[in-house]
Protein backbone atom coordinates (compact mmCIF):
# COMPACT_ATOMS: atom_id res chain seq x y z
CA UNK A 1 0.00 0.00 0.00
CA UNK A 2 1.46 3.48 -0.51
CA UNK A 3 1.51 5.75 2.51
CA UNK A 4 3.35 8.36 3.50
CA UNK A 5 3.00 9.16 7.72
CA UNK A 6 2.36 13.13 8.35
CA UNK A 7 2.81 13.98 11.76
CA UNK A 8 2.11 17.02 13.15
CA UNK A 9 0.54 19.33 15.53
CA UNK A 10 -2.52 21.94 14.69
CA UNK A 11 -0.24 24.87 16.31
CA UNK A 12 2.87 24.88 13.56
CA UNK A 13 3.25 27.43 11.28
CA UNK A 14 6.06 25.12 9.57
CA UNK A 15 2.40 22.20 9.31
CA UNK A 16 0.70 25.29 7.83
CA UNK A 17 3.22 26.22 5.24
CA UNK A 18 3.85 22.62 4.19
CA UNK A 19 0.32 21.33 3.96
CA UNK A 20 -0.61 21.82 0.64
CA UNK A 21 2.49 20.84 -0.55
CA UNK A 22 2.43 17.23 0.92
CA UNK A 23 -1.02 17.16 -0.17
CA UNK A 24 0.15 17.84 -3.82
CA UNK A 25 2.78 15.02 -3.83
CA UNK A 26 0.79 12.58 -2.10
CA UNK A 27 -1.86 13.54 -4.79
CA UNK A 28 0.66 13.34 -7.55
CA UNK A 29 2.08 9.67 -6.77
CA UNK A 30 -1.54 8.10 -5.75
CA UNK A 31 -0.20 7.97 -1.96
CA UNK A 32 -2.52 8.07 1.00
CA UNK A 33 -1.32 10.49 3.60
CA UNK A 34 -1.66 8.46 7.50
CA UNK A 35 -2.40 11.63 9.43
CA UNK A 36 -0.74 11.74 12.96
CA UNK A 37 -1.28 14.47 15.49
CA UNK A 38 0.97 14.76 17.86
CA UNK A 39 2.32 15.92 20.91
CA UNK A 40 4.76 18.18 19.59
CA UNK A 41 6.62 18.60 23.65
CA UNK A 42 6.46 15.08 23.55
CA UNK A 43 8.71 14.84 20.51
CA UNK A 44 11.25 17.51 22.34
CA UNK A 45 11.56 15.99 25.07
CA UNK A 46 13.26 13.52 23.34
CA UNK A 47 15.09 15.59 21.12
CA UNK A 48 16.56 18.42 23.51
CA UNK A 49 14.53 21.08 21.77
CA UNK A 50 12.97 23.52 23.27
CA UNK A 51 9.95 26.14 22.50
CA UNK A 52 10.27 28.73 20.27
CA UNK A 53 10.95 31.46 23.23
CA UNK A 54 12.88 29.64 24.65
CA UNK A 55 15.63 29.39 22.23
CA UNK A 56 18.60 31.30 22.02
CA UNK A 57 17.80 35.20 20.06
CA UNK A 58 20.00 34.64 17.24
CA UNK A 59 17.60 30.87 16.45
CA UNK A 60 14.08 33.16 17.04
CA UNK A 61 15.21 35.40 15.17
CA UNK A 62 16.01 32.98 12.42
CA UNK A 63 12.69 31.17 12.77
CA UNK A 64 11.43 34.50 12.01
CA UNK A 65 12.70 35.10 8.58
CA UNK A 66 12.57 31.30 7.11
CA UNK A 67 8.56 31.77 8.23
CA UNK A 68 8.34 34.80 5.89
CA UNK A 69 11.09 33.20 3.25
CA UNK A 70 8.46 30.28 2.78
CA UNK A 71 5.39 32.23 3.02
CA UNK A 72 6.78 34.23 0.05
CA UNK A 73 8.06 31.02 -1.63
CA UNK A 74 4.91 29.17 -0.90
CA UNK A 75 2.68 31.99 -2.06
CA UNK A 76 0.55 31.65 1.33
CA UNK A 77 -0.33 34.41 3.55
CA UNK A 78 1.43 34.49 7.09
CA UNK A 79 1.46 36.68 10.44
CA UNK A 80 4.72 35.51 11.43
CA UNK A 81 3.86 36.70 14.81
CA UNK A 82 0.21 35.90 15.67
CA UNK A 83 -2.05 37.11 18.46
CA UNK A 84 -2.90 33.16 19.37
CA UNK A 85 0.46 32.44 20.00
CA UNK A 86 1.95 30.05 21.51
CA UNK A 87 -1.26 28.49 21.80
CA UNK A 88 -2.61 24.69 23.21
CA UNK A 89 -3.12 22.45 20.69
CA UNK A 90 -4.48 19.76 21.56
CA UNK A 91 -7.91 19.72 21.18
CA UNK A 92 -7.30 20.63 17.87
CA UNK A 93 -4.89 18.23 17.49
CA UNK A 94 -7.26 15.54 18.86
CA UNK A 95 -10.59 16.66 16.71
CA UNK A 96 -8.75 16.13 13.99
CA UNK A 97 -8.24 12.39 15.58
CA UNK A 98 -11.44 12.69 15.87
CA UNK A 99 -12.99 13.14 12.70
CA UNK A 100 -10.40 10.42 11.25
CA UNK A 101 -12.03 7.69 14.10
CA UNK A 102 -15.34 8.35 12.80
CA UNK A 103 -14.27 7.98 9.09
CA UNK A 104 -14.29 11.40 7.91
CA UNK A 105 -11.99 13.43 5.54
CA UNK A 106 -10.16 15.67 8.31
CA UNK A 107 -7.65 17.31 5.53
CA UNK A 108 -10.08 20.78 4.53
CA UNK A 109 -10.60 21.20 8.16
CA UNK A 110 -7.08 20.92 9.02
CA UNK A 111 -6.52 23.66 6.30
CA UNK A 112 -8.91 25.65 7.85
CA UNK A 113 -7.49 25.05 11.45
CA UNK A 114 -3.44 25.92 10.24
CA UNK A 115 -5.00 29.32 8.65
CA UNK A 116 -6.95 30.02 11.73
CA UNK A 117 -3.72 30.56 13.53
CA UNK A 118 -1.32 31.85 10.97
CA UNK A 119 -3.71 33.92 8.77
CA UNK A 120 -6.87 34.68 10.69
CA UNK A 121 -5.97 35.33 14.40
CA UNK A 122 -7.99 32.84 15.75
CA UNK A 123 -7.59 30.93 19.22
CA UNK A 124 -7.70 27.38 18.61
CA UNK A 125 -7.95 25.88 21.90
CA UNK A 126 -11.17 27.63 22.34
CA UNK A 127 -13.82 25.22 21.59
CA UNK A 128 -16.09 27.47 20.27
CA UNK A 129 -13.94 28.74 17.91
CA UNK A 130 -13.59 24.35 16.35
CA UNK A 131 -17.19 24.27 17.11
CA UNK A 132 -18.01 26.76 14.32
CA UNK A 133 -14.79 25.56 12.25
CA UNK A 134 -16.24 22.09 12.13
CA UNK A 135 -19.83 23.15 11.46
CA UNK A 136 -18.71 25.21 8.01
CA UNK A 137 -16.74 21.71 6.86
CA UNK A 138 -20.25 20.06 7.09
CA UNK A 139 -18.68 18.04 10.64
CA UNK A 140 -21.06 17.15 13.44
CA UNK A 141 -19.56 19.27 16.08
CA UNK A 142 -21.01 18.15 18.79
CA UNK A 143 -19.88 14.39 17.91
CA UNK A 144 -17.08 15.46 17.35
CA UNK A 145 -15.59 16.91 20.48
CA UNK A 146 -17.15 14.92 22.59
CA UNK A 147 -15.21 12.32 21.03
CA UNK A 148 -12.07 14.57 20.98
CA UNK A 149 -12.18 14.57 24.68
CA UNK A 150 -12.07 11.28 25.31
CA UNK A 151 -9.19 9.26 26.58
CA UNK A 152 -9.29 6.96 23.65
CA UNK A 153 -8.27 9.86 21.19
CA UNK A 154 -5.97 10.96 23.84
CA UNK A 155 -4.34 7.42 23.94
CA UNK A 156 -3.72 7.31 19.59
CA UNK A 157 -2.83 11.29 20.04
CA UNK A 158 0.40 9.64 23.07
CA UNK A 159 0.68 7.03 20.98
CA UNK A 160 1.27 8.99 17.30
CA UNK A 161 3.64 10.63 19.75
CA UNK A 162 5.87 8.02 20.59
CA UNK A 163 5.80 6.45 16.69
CA UNK A 164 7.09 9.81 15.69
CA UNK A 165 9.84 9.36 17.97
CA UNK A 166 10.73 5.39 17.13
CA UNK A 167 10.24 7.01 13.47
CA UNK A 168 13.06 9.54 13.72
CA UNK A 169 11.11 12.89 13.97
CA UNK A 170 12.84 15.69 15.51
CA UNK A 171 9.71 17.64 15.36
CA UNK A 172 6.98 18.99 12.93
CA UNK A 173 5.91 18.48 10.40
CA UNK A 174 7.46 14.86 9.44
CA UNK A 175 6.81 12.82 7.02
CA UNK A 176 7.55 8.78 6.98
CA UNK A 177 8.59 7.05 3.44
CA UNK A 178 8.95 3.48 3.79
CA UNK A 179 10.48 3.85 7.47
CA UNK A 180 13.02 6.88 6.21
CA UNK A 181 12.06 10.04 8.29
CA UNK A 182 12.07 13.59 6.21
CA UNK A 183 12.00 16.13 8.89
CA UNK A 184 10.28 20.26 7.58
CA UNK A 185 8.15 21.04 5.24
CA UNK A 186 11.07 22.29 3.53
CA UNK A 187 12.37 18.27 2.89
CA UNK A 188 8.87 17.79 0.61
CA UNK A 189 11.12 18.38 -2.84
CA UNK A 190 13.19 15.51 -1.40
CA UNK A 191 10.34 13.22 -0.53
CA UNK A 192 8.85 13.76 -3.81
CA UNK A 193 12.19 12.85 -5.10
CA UNK A 194 12.58 9.79 -3.43
CA UNK A 195 9.07 8.96 -4.37
CA UNK A 196 9.76 9.62 -8.17
CA UNK A 197 13.13 8.00 -8.65
CA UNK A 198 12.21 5.14 -6.27
CA UNK A 199 15.18 5.16 -4.48
CA UNK A 200 16.91 2.92 -2.14
CA UNK A 201 16.22 3.77 1.93
CA UNK A 202 18.74 5.85 3.67
CA UNK A 203 19.42 5.83 7.25
CA UNK A 204 21.92 7.09 9.41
Amino acid sequence: MKEIDYYLTSSSPFNYLGFKPIQDVATKHGYTLNIRPVNIRGIWAETGAVPPAERPVIRQRMRLIELERFALHRGVPLNKEPKFFPVDPTLADQTIISLIEQGENPQPYMAGIFAYVWAHEKNIADEETLFNLLKEHNHNPETTLTLAKSTTITTIRDTNTQLAVKAGALGVPSYVLNGECFWGQDRISLLDEAITTERSFING
